[in-house]
């Protein structure tokens, strides 16, 4: 086997469509775009979900609820999660969780929730607790501080 003697595998590739190219080749005159209209046009653009000026299908359906465009979203933590992967008398705050891989890849700000017990006297920072939670770290013993 030689360089000179290599050839593709038949039917690997395939050549491209030259369109325009004179009636005989098949994609002649109109290119393989049709008789007249927008599309047949050069430069013609219609972006997504355009009807040929219907009203469209976003627009016809009805409105419903609210979007909050200042609405805070929470990295959550739950006290189960810190009680399995902290001793007592830790201090548990975004790096120690960023270390522990407790949390995303996201930097969004921390929020402690009260699902599950904790039984170990550990000093959490975060940037929102619920109020369960607070009462759950305290009756353990441990100390809740607010960042931000």
């Amino acid at each position: 086997m030689k360089l000179h003697n290599l050839s593709p595998a038949p039917g690997s590739r395939k050549a491209r469509k030259r369109v325009g190219r004179g009636d005989s080749s098949g994609l002649g005159k109109t290119a393989g775009r049709g008789d007249k209209g927008q599309k047949s046009r050069t430069g013609a653009v219609i972006r997504p979900f355009f009807e040929g000026g219907q009203i469209p299908l976003f627009r016809r359906l009805p409105k419903r609820g609210f979007k909050n465009a200042d609405r805070i979203i929470y990295q959550l933590v739950n006290l189960s999660v810190i009680d399995a992967n902290f001793n007592a008398g830790d201090m548990v705050n975004d790096e120690t969780m960023r270390a522990k891989k407790l949390l995303g890849k996201a930097a969004l700000p921390i929020k402690v929730l009260a699902n599950g017990e904790i039984t170990k006297a550990v000093t959490v920072k975060a940037d929102a607790f619920s109020q369960a939670a607070i009462a759950k770290i305290e009756a353990a013993g441990g100390k809740v501080e607010v960042i931000g």
